[in-house]
């Protein structure tokens, strides 16, 4: 019982000594590991906290913008949201991007293509007038097709008459 005990407390003690800084005694994690935490300056790579990422880009830039009913015309928040899009765009030049136009579920599925398009346009161009190569920009609607939320009420609808940029990585040319 007491070799248990003694086994107990000397893995209890090694534990604990495990976890103590080591920036104390100078070694590793004393600022001269550059992947402490994961990454250079505590940034993992490809992460929403990588201002190079797709997923800096869906969260912190904004990757969509939304229409009032059956509008294609930019709105100010939308206008806003572009241009930092434009901003990243510009600063990641490997990356293309699709931009989805989509509508809410009134109308006919022939009307919501058409004016799916229309926003995408509107996005597009918005873009390319801020310095966006347009070859870099393709465009496609869905319509109705892919609502993000699917009830019949107006605030779901408004959620779905959107534009939203999906990017890619690498050029093709």
């Amino acid at each position: 019982m007491k070799l248990r005990t003694s086994m107990l407390m000397l893995c209890a003690a090694l534990g604990v000594a495990a976890c103590t800084d080591p920036a104390r005694l100078g070694g590793a994690g004393a600022g001269n590991d550059p992947f402490a935490n994961g990454a250079a300056g505590g940034v993992v790579p490809g992460s929403a906290s990588d201002p190079a990422s797709p997923a800096y880009f869906q969260q912190a830039v904004g990757d969509r913008v939304l229409f009032a009913v059956d509008q294609s015309t930019l709105t100010p928040e939308g206008r806003a949201t572009l241009d930092g899009q434009a901003v990243w765009l510009l600063q990641n030049a490997d990356f293309t991007a699709v931009i989805e136009g989509h509508a809410d579920e009134q109308g006919t599925r022939e009307y919501n293509l058409a004016l799916g398009a229309r926003r995408a346009d509107a996005a597009r161009a918005y873009l390319v007038s801020q310095g966006v190569q347009p070859g870099r920009l393709q465009v496609v609607s869905y319509g109705k097709e892919r609502p993000i939320e699917v009830c019949s009420e107006e605030a779901c609808y408004a959620k779905n008459r959107r534009a939203v940029t999906v990017l890619a990585g690498g050029l093709t040319s």
